[in-house]
C-alpha cells in the first residue's frame, strides 16, 4: 500500500500488528514509529544548521526506506543499507517514486561502514539492541550517531543478565525504570565511541512506545573521549523510602544500607550515563524544525518541549508513587511542580512518563513542601 508521510509518498507492506522494522522474514513497516521519523527529521534538519557541511546520511537497517527517503527530502547525500534483497529493491523503488537522488546497497551494514564509511551522520533503528552495530557505527561516523534500542526491558533491568550481557553494565528495575534504560544505552555508547578515540555527546534523546532514541554528537580526540567517560556512574536506590544517590566514576562502592531509613533493600546500578540526555537549546531549535505536515507534530512539539525545560537531574520520581508511600491523595502535577519551586527547589516535568518529575529536593523535602510535615 502507498502512505503518505512528511511530505513524501513511500509504497510499504501491509502492517502487522506487533510488527516491526527489521524482524526478519520479509519487509516490514512499522507506523507507530512516525513520531520517532519526524523527530529524526525535525533533528536532521537543526542539525544541518548547526554544522552546515553535514551531506551523507546512512539509513542502516533501511527496510522499506522511508528514513532514507525523508533524509532524501531534506537534501541528505543518502545511502539505504539492508541485507534483505527486497528491502533493498523496495527502497529504491520508493527514492526514485519521490525523484530522490540515493544509492541503495544490499550489505551487512558493519562491512558497510568500514568498507564504504565516514558517514557524515549514521542512523541505527534495528529490532532489539543496537551493540551488535554500534561499533561500526561509532568507528566510521564522522558528526551524528542517531540510535534506536527497543529492548527496554533487559535496557531497564527487568531482565537483568541479558542487560548486562548486551550493555556491560547492571541496569536495576527501579521507579525510573525508563529513564534508567535510556542511561544504560547511551552510556553503553560512550564507551564503545571512546574506545576510537572519540567522545558521544546526547544533544536530544527520548523514551517513547516501548523504545528509546538518542543522538549522539561525535567529537574527535582522546582528551574528548576521557571527558565523556568521566560523566559515566552509579546510582544507588532505596527500594522502601526511594532516596537514591549518584555517584560519577567507573569503580562502584555500593551502600549497604539507606542513610535515610535504615533499609538493606538498595539496588546499585551502573556504570550508567550520569550527565545530560538533551542540549536545551538544540533541542528547542529541533522543536522549532518540527513542521505540520508531520503526522505526529502535536505530539513531537510537547515531547520535545518537555525534554528541552527538563532538568539534568540523572533519575525522575513518579509523582504516584511518592503519594502512595505517603498514604495520601495525589495533587495534579502542575501544581506539584509549582509547590517545590515555590519553596526554592528546582523542578520540571519528565518526559518518560505524565507522572514523572525530576527535582534536587529529596524525598523527605518534598514531603515537607508538600505535606507541610517532616518525614
Amino acid at each position: 500500500m502507498d502512505i503518505e508521510e512528511g511530505g513524501v509518498t513511500v509504497r510499504v507492506p501491509e502492517a502487522r500488528d506487533g510488527a516491526s522494522e527489521g524482524t526478519g522474514g520479509g519487509v516490514f513497516f512499522n507506523p507507530t514509529q512516525e513520531l520517532n521519523r519526524d523527530v529524526t527529521v525535525a533533528v536532521l534538519r537543526a542539525y544541518h544548521e548547526r554544522e552546515p557541511r553535514v551531506a551523507t546520511y546512512l539509513d542502516a537497517m533501511a527496510a522499506s526506506g522511508i528514513r532514507g527517503v525523508r533524509a532524501a527530502g531534506e537534501g541528505y547525500d543518502v545511502t539505504c543499507a539492508d541485507v534483505d534483497p527486497d528491502a533493498v529493491e523496495l527502497a529504491a523503488s520508493n527514492l526514485a517514486k519521490n525523484g530522490l537522488d540515493g544509492e541503495t546497497a544490499r550489505r551487512d551494514v558493519n562491512a558497510l561502514l568500514y568498507d564504504d564509511g565516514p558517514f557524515d551522520v549514521v542512523d541505527l533503528d534495528p529490532y532489539g539492541t543496537p551493540i551488535p552495530f554500534a561499533d561500526a557505527a561509532l568507528a566510521n561516523a564522522r558528526n551524528l550517531v542517531c540510535v534506536t534500542a527497543t529492548d527496554t526491558a533487559p535496557l531497564c533491568g527487568a531482565h537483568l543478565n541479558s542487560g548486562i550481557r548486551k550493555y556491560g553494565a547492571v541496569p536495576r528495575n527501579t521507579d525510573y525504570h525508563p529513564e534508567m534504560g535510556l542511561r544504560t544505552l547511551i552510556s553503553a555508547l560512550v564507551r564503545t565511541a571512546a574506545r576510537y578515540d572519540k567522545a558521544a555527546r546526547p544533544i536530544v534523546s527520548h523514551v517513547s512506545r516501548h523504545y528509546a532514541r538518542t543522538y549522539l554528537e561525535l567529537e574527535s580526540g582522546a582528551q574528548a573521549a576521557d571527558g565523556s567517560i568521566d560523566q559515566l556512574g552509579y546510582v544507588d536506590t532505596c527500594e522502601d523510602c526511594l532516596w537514591r544517590e549518584p555517584t560519577l566514576g567507573l569503580i562502584a562502592d555500593p551502600v549497604e544500607t539507606c542513610p535515610i531509613c535504615g533499609s538493606d533493600r538498595v539496588l546499585t546500578a551502573g556504570p550508567i550515563w550520569l550527565g545530560p540526555v538533551a542540549d536545551a537549546e538544540f533541542t528547542r531549535s529541533v522543536r522549532e524544525h518540527v513542521t505540520d505536515d508531520m503526522g505526529e507534530a502535536k505530539r513531537a512539539r510537547t515531547l520535545l518541549g518537555t525534554v528541552a525545560r527538563e532538568l539534568d537531574t540523572p533519575t525522575h520520581y513518579d509523582q504516584h508513587r511518592l503519594y502512595k508511600q505517603w498514604s495520601e491523595p495525589a495533587i495534579g502535577m502542575d501544581e506539584f511542580v509549582d509547590r517545590l519551586r515555590a519553596a526554592g527547589y528546582e523542578a520540571s516535568r519528565a518526559h518518560y512518563r505524565g507522572t514523572a518529575v525530576k527535582t534536587d529536593a529529596s524525598v523527605p523535602e518534598m514531603r515537607a513542601v508538600l505535606l507541610g510535615e517532616d518525614d
